[in-house]
């Protein structure tokens, strides 16, 4: 089974991707702001990160150098409800996989992390 992370400062926003994740027989750890995130991704070793862009405190980008500085083979994914191409630009030239945007398309986040996955375990 896939671990994922997911991220997000919206806690509803959390339990509604752990809940379909969850259905995709995934396990799921939440985390609901920057440091916690980057400490869940050190111990839990997930296989798939899903990371919110805009959080207070520190930013999704932020976390995601942070994280890169110890594990480069994490899939992650950026999540934003800006819709703003350069912003996910900017998250991909930092390092992401893929980013994605609010309201979310579950099919297509599922896919997503169905191609990740696989690419990763070549």
């Amino acid at each position: 089974m896939s671990k994922i992370l997911v991220v997000d400062d919206e806690v509803k926003a959390c339990k509604l991707l752990k809940r379909f994740l969850e259905l995709k027989d995934y396990e799921v750890i939440v985390s609901n702001d920057g440091e916690d995130a980057i400490e869940k991704a050190k111990n839990e070793k997930p296989d798939a990160i899903l990371l919110d862009i805009r959080m207070p405190g520190m930013e999704g980008t932020e976390v995601l150098k942070r994280i890169r500085e110890f594990d480069k083979d994490v899939g992650i994914i950026m999540v934003t409800a800006v819709k703003e191409e350069a912003t996910g630009k900017g998250a991909l030239e930092a390092g992401a996989d893929e980013y994605i945007t609010k309201p979310i398309d579950f099919n297509y986040l599922e896919t997503t992390i169905l191609v990740d996955l696989v690419m990763r375990n070549k």
